[in-house]
């Protein structure tokens, strides 16, 4: 399975990152099955965000509620790692909940990977799924 972004949307979530690069950044991936619509960027309220993230909770719920009308649904989220690689780390694993919800995950020089939070794969939670960027 793969699923689609824009371009636009895609290089507005490496911007984001690339401006803060000492700290973890995040935000919401919002749409319908296999297609992200909307990217909604999220201040990322954890204690270390040098290390972590954490949704600011505010954001988090404006965007189920929205939900609730149908048009977009809330299908995962993004965030950075500054220095690190575009797979999940252990932490992440630890936050993840199997919902098959996806995780897109950017780090330096514009690397990027999505994934989806499961009962398998690496650190027996994520797996990798196809990431098609349409250019616009």
């Amino acid at each position: 399975m793969s699923v689609t972004i824009s371009r636009a949307m895609l290089n507005s979530i490496l911007a984001g990152a690339a401006a803060a690069p000492g700290r973890e950044v995040c935000g919401l991936l919002l749409g319908k099955d296999a297609r992200i619509t909307e990217v909604r960027q999220a201040e990322n309220v954890a204690a270390e965000p040098s290390r972590r993230f954490e949704l600011d909770p505010a954001t988090l719920l404006a965007a189920h509620r929205e939900a609730r009308t149908g048009v977009l649904q809330v299908i995962g989220h993004y965030h950075s790692h500054p220095a690190g690689t575009v797979e999940p780390s252990a932490c992440d694993a630890d936050m993840a909940v199997p919902d098959g919800a996806l995780w897109l995950i950017c780090g330096p020089n514009g690397r990027y990977a999505l994934w989806r939070a499961g009962t398998e794969g690496l650190h027996g939670r994520f797996s990798a799924v196809e990431l098609m960027v349409e250019h616009e």
